[in-house]
């Protein structure tokens, strides 16, 4: 078994959302209490400290990335979006249009145009919490996990097409603009986490009833592959290694996972005394991860 690099380690409060900066030693963690943080983690150091002011705990994420992605330096909330109902659990900015995903314990998924500040799009379909939604990385498609049991593929090459120059609130529009291509189904619990790879047609999910799945898709479907077994709780994240035919999964065991993707044999695991772990984010560029826990964070 090798040996997990630990680069950096911090203390706080639960840290429940991570997100590197691209080209600075910067992470941004967000915590349970709704509070962010900033570390160079290079250095060590915390940059910047937003106490909780007053949010549901898990706004997390957009808070989390609009500090990493917007100008952090000011230190000021820039813009605020209203429409989600409920909690939210991830958020993601596109890798090219004006866009920002989020989704929520409202059931739905919503894109925004950070430009115009607008709602362009909300999926519906689910019928539980949607706990994590992911822009593909080159293609028009969506991925998304629900405590439904199910994992969704979204088609928003609509919204690419023309988007309806409707103010907030104003949905009816919506639907011709993106729908679902595949519903996964075969988790026997609630999906926590679902994820793309950077380059393959495959989908990584993972869930409460201990397994990752491994999903194939082509154009006209989507199948699952192969599960990987070994985690004894519950599976809070599973992301692809960006350069690497690997797999790093994350959860309420106490142990970070790291697996052989062809093999889907577990070839690593890194295990904490007394921290459940609750997220999972990679480098986009360097060998780098970062796992969030019950008192803080993990870089290696």
């Amino acid at each position: 078994m090798s040996v997990m690099l630990t680069k950096f380690e911090s203390k706080s409060n639960r840290v429940k959302g991570l997100a590197f900066h691209p080209t600075q030693p910067l992470l941004a963690a967000g915590l349970h209490n709704g509070s962010i943080q900033l570390w160079n983690y290079r250095m060590g150091v915390l940059v910047l400290f937003e106490p909780s002011i007053s949010i549901p705990a898990a706004l997390y994420w957009s808070l989390e990335e609009t500090t990493t992605r917007l100008k952090y330096g000011n230190r000021r909330c820039l813009f605020t979006l209203h429409g989600h109902l409920d909690y939210l659990r991830t958020v993601q900015f596109h890798h090219e249009m004006p866009w920002i995903i989020s989704c929520s314990d409202d059931q739905t998924i919503r894109i925004w145009n950070s430009t115009s500040r607008n709602c362009i799009a909300v999926l519906t379909g689910h019928s539980h919490y949607v706990m994590s939604a992911f822009f593909h990385a080159k293609d028009d498609l969506v991925v998304s996990a629900s405590m439904d049991q199910t994992v969704r593929v979204w088609d928003i090459s609509g919204l690419r097409r023309g988007s309806p120059n409707t103010g907030p609130g104003n949905f009816e529009t919506f639907d011709t603009f993106s729908t679902v291509k595949y519903v996964l189904e075969g988790h026997d619990r609630g999906v926590n986490y679902a994820t793309f790879h950077p380059t393959l047609p495959l989908i990584l999910s993972a869930a409460d009833d201990r397994t990752i799945k491994i999903w194939r898709m082509s154009e006209t479907k989507a199948w699952e592959v192969d599960s990987c077994r070994g985690h004894f709780n519950n599976v809070s994240a599973a992301i692809f290694h960006p350069k690497h035919e690997l797999i790093v999964s994350c959860g309420e065991d106490k142990t970070v996972r790291v697996w052989d993707l062809a093999k889907r044999s577990a070839i690593q695991t890194f295990r904490r005394e007394h921290d459940r772990f609750w997220d999972l984010t990679a480098h986009p560029n360097l060998n780098l991860f970062a796992a969030g826990h019950d008192s803080g964070l993990i870089v290696f």
